[in-house]
């Protein structure tokens, strides 16, 4: 080896080494696994800092409340039921936003949107607002919470491993189903959750980690609460094939009473909201003020119900209670999270299904006793047909009972009435429980990404001050000077206050100075005479989907945007061109981030 050779030597060994450190030492694929174990951990250990949360605020408040009632036997809950409210409602409106009424739809819209990432304070804010809530006896479930806490901690692991938007979603998925399967003990159906709900995707990819995360938040939360489920169900089965036609109406009464679930819930949250004088963090209050005293009839609303499920599964409520319960409890829910307290929808579904359930199997088992099962196996079933009818996800629905029972052979009834109950409800009413809160914010989940990045923008946000504004008194000589001087197709008329009152386009003009009218004629024209009254508008707080419908529908390059507020005044306006530039620059992003 020559001297030349041996230099060569030394100097391609050190580049070959400082590439080799230079290699990451964990592909992203096994980090995201390593990660998901990390986040099912967490989410464990958050649920049950939750339920001890929730024991702690029942203990606290219920000698406070007794010590204010006095003699007033009915008074204590609705105390400690207010009392909470007025803390839960500043921490809301102060602290996070996000955490008000059941979660999930939050989730979902940051997984659709905002490529993962959940605020920090989300989980604190949330698991605060909803232990007082829940410990106080609000009517709401801790499944919500828990999807939202897991989620949260799901996307801040993504965020400070700087993980891509799309690893960012499997991450925040993996803590949802951690947080499913860490409330109900249901690890397969906490994977099915996520991706039938969260994701609304099967890959390989995803569903991996999702899965490693629900197993140990099931371990975890077992190691700490025994590994009890979350209801003692007795063993069930379907006793002959005349009860199918059964199962298959049970199915149906769930579908029906599901959307009757949810739109009482939206129909109470738009009350709550119209009370304008109202401040927001005093509104939890009122509300718990109406279910304290709808409790002191019906104690078994309160807090999430699992004592009257049990009852109900049992078949130890009277028939008239079964019929009555699920009306109080979607009331009770609706004052509950409609007025802005924090907890979720799951729980509130399942009393109600299992007291519809109870109550259709005491009918059926009275006509029919040799022939039907227990009262109680119909309470079951009717926990799957609610939850299935509320969440349009059958499978989840299915998998939640089936491993709360660990028994095969109910798992027919489940499976008929789950699909019936989803089919009516989506047949009556499109938007679920949790799609119906985004798609009341212009955020459809069913029709992809690049719509959701349409309506993510707002007009105020690409629309431009309003340019060559024509007074609608202006003579046409004038108008004609002034359109000659300025760019673009549409010129907006306006009064003194500057309120539209029409348009002018270049297709106007060209009409009018087609018409053979003399020259003293057209000095008597002004531009009200030419414009286009009532012409189409937008406002600035509609999006860029809104725009682009409007655009396509009149084929107008510009349209003027008014303030609804200010008796139409004129704000500014909006291209055509700059909404698709809009789009193209949030669809370049969102693709840099995934």
């Amino acid at each position: 080896m020559d001297f030349h050779q041996t230099d060569k030597l030394k100097l391609t060994l050190p580049t070959g080494i400082v590439g080799f450190l230079r290699r990451p030492v964990l592909s992203p694929n096994t980090l995201i696994l390593i990660l998901s174990l990390v986040i099912g951990i967490a989410t464990g250990l958050g649920a049950v800092l939750f339920r001890l949360m929730i024991t702690e605020v029942e203990a606290i408040l219920t000698p406070i409340s007794q010590a204010l009632s006095g003699s007033i036997g009915w008074l204590p809950p609705t105390i400690g039921l207010v009392l909470a409210a007025l803390v839960v409602g500043p921490i809301i409106h102060f602290f996070s936003s996000e955490a008000k009424g059941h979660g999930v739809p939050e989730v979902m819209a940051a997984v659709a949107l905002e490529g993962g990432r959940i605020r920090r304070r989300v989980a604190v804010a949330k698991i605060i607002a909803s232990a007082l809530c829940i410990g106080s006896g609000g009517s709401a479930g801790r499944e919500g919470p828990i999807v939202q806490i897991g989620s949260a901690i799901g996307s801040a692991v993504g965020q400070f491993s700087k993980m891509s938007n799309r690893r960012m979603r499997v991450l925040v998925a993996c803590g949802a189903a951690g947080g499913i399967s860490a409330v109900f003990n249901a690890p397969i159906a906490g994977v099915m959750f996520s991706v039938e709900i969260i994701l609304g995707d099967f890959a390989i990819e995803s569903l991996t980690p999702v899965v490693l995360s629900s197993v140990l938040a099931s371990v975890t939360t077992g190691f700490f609460m025994a590994g009890k489920s979350a209801f003692q169900v007795p063993p069930y089965e379907l006793v002959s094939a005349y009860e199918i036609p059964l199962y298959i109406l049970l199915g149906v009464v769930g579908g029906a009473m599901s959307v009757f679930y949810t739109r009482v819930l939206y129909l109470v949250e738009d009350f709550f909201d119209g009370l304008k004088k109202i401040p927001f963090y005093f509104r939890p209050a009122l509300g718990a003020l109406g279910l304290g005293l709808l409790a002191i009839a019906f104690p078994q609303i309160l807090a999430d119900g699992y004592h009257g499920i049990s009852d109900a599964l049992m078949g130890r409520l009277p028939w008239t209670l079964l019929l009555l319960l699920p009306f109080m409890k979607i009331l009770a829910t609706s004052l509950t999270l409609g007025s802005g307290n924090s907890g979720g929808v799951f729980a509130p579904s399942l009393f109600i299904g299992a007291m519809v359930g109870g109550a259709f199997g005491v009918g059926a088992h009275t006509l029919w006793p040799a022939v039907t099962a227990h009262p109680g196996a119909y309470a079951l079933v009717g926990m799957a047909t609610l939850v299935a009818g509320a969440t349009h996800a059958p499978i989840t629905a299915i998998l939640i009972i089936f491993e709360m029972t660990n028994d095969y052979r109910i798992i027919l009834p489940l499976m008929i009435a789950a699909a019936i109950s989803t089919f009516i409800s989506s047949r009556i009413f499109k938007e679920s429980i949790y799609t119906l809160k985004l798609s009341r914010r212009g955020i459809n989940i069913r029709q992809g990404r690049e719509v959701n990045v349409l309506t993510s923008v707002k007009v105020h946000e690409v629309m431009e001050p309003p340019r060559a504004l024509i007074p609608s008194t202006m003579p046409l000589t004038e108008v004609l000077d002034r359109v000659t001087q300025a760019r673009g197709s549409v010129y907006p008329v306006v009064d003194k206050s500057e309120r539209l009152t029409g348009v002018i386009s270049l297709t106007d003009l060209r009409e009018v100075l087609r018409e053979s009218w003399g020259e003293h004629t057209r000095l008597l024209i002004i531009a009200q005479d030419v414009a286009t009254v009532d012409p189409v508008t937008i406002t600035p707080g509609e999006n860029l989907n809104d725009a682009m419908k409007k655009f396509g529908k009149w084929d107008m390059a510009e349209i003027p945007v008014v303030d609804p507020d200010h008796d139409g005044r004129l704000v500014g306006m909006v291209r055509r061109s700059e909404v698709i530039s809009a789009y193209n620059r949030a669809l370049l992003s969102e693709e840099r981030g995934s």
